[in-house]
Formats: C-alpha cells, sequence, structure tokens
C-alpha cells in the first residue's frame, strides 16, 4: 500500500479532442493523462482522447483536491474556458487581464 504524502495531490482539468471539459483530481497528474490517453482512465474520455491538460492546482490532501474537483465539475464551460486560458497565460508569464 502506498504511503499517504502530504501535498502531493492535484486537482486537474483537460480539454477533450471534441473540446469538452473533464475534471479530475490524483496524486500523479503525468501519470493520469498517460492512462487518459490509454483508454484506460475514466469512461468520459476514452472516446473523446486525446486530452490536454488546460489546468492543475496542488493540495496538500486527497480530500481537498477531490473537494476541488467537485468544484471544477460544477463550473460552466464558459467558465473552464476562462480558467484555462488564465492558467495558461500565468504558465507562460504573461500577464492577466480579466
Amino acid at each position: 500500500m502506498p504511503t499517504k504524502r502530504p501535498g502531493r495531490y492535484w486537482a486537474y482539468l483537460l480539454q477533450c479532442a471534441d473540446g469538452t471539459y473533464y475534471a479530475g483530481s490524483t496524486n500523479d497528474v503525468a501519470g493520469r493523462i498517460r492512462l487518459h490517453n490509454a483508454g484506460r482512465g475514466a469512461k468520459y474520455v476514452r472516446g473523446r482522447a486525446p486530452a490536454s491538460l488546460v489546468y492543475m492546482k496542488r493540495y496538500h490532501s486527497c480530500s481537498t483536491a477531490m473537494a476541488a474537483e467537485w468544484r471544477l465539475k460544477r463550473l460552466t464551460r464558459r467558465e473552464k474556458m476562462r480558467l484555462a486560458l488564465a492558467y495558461k497565460r500565468v504558465k507562460h508569464g504573461a500577464p492577466l487581464h480579466y
């Protein structure tokens, strides 16, 4: 059984090949994306691969990452698009404009 490591949990948002979004949580983002794109992840993504990472945020516990995943799932499509765009800008050093 793997040991729990504080601070190593993530909530993430993928954009699927058909333009839809999928939210999840994990302790290994790269590994989870590989599983999704190999057809061994969530059923939702299986028919919509390849999926690309558009947002992720680190959390200190599994429960907080799962709560964040739930909140991501509740966002509208437009809100998910804005979040992905803001993340892309921050990731590449561009200033945020709302």
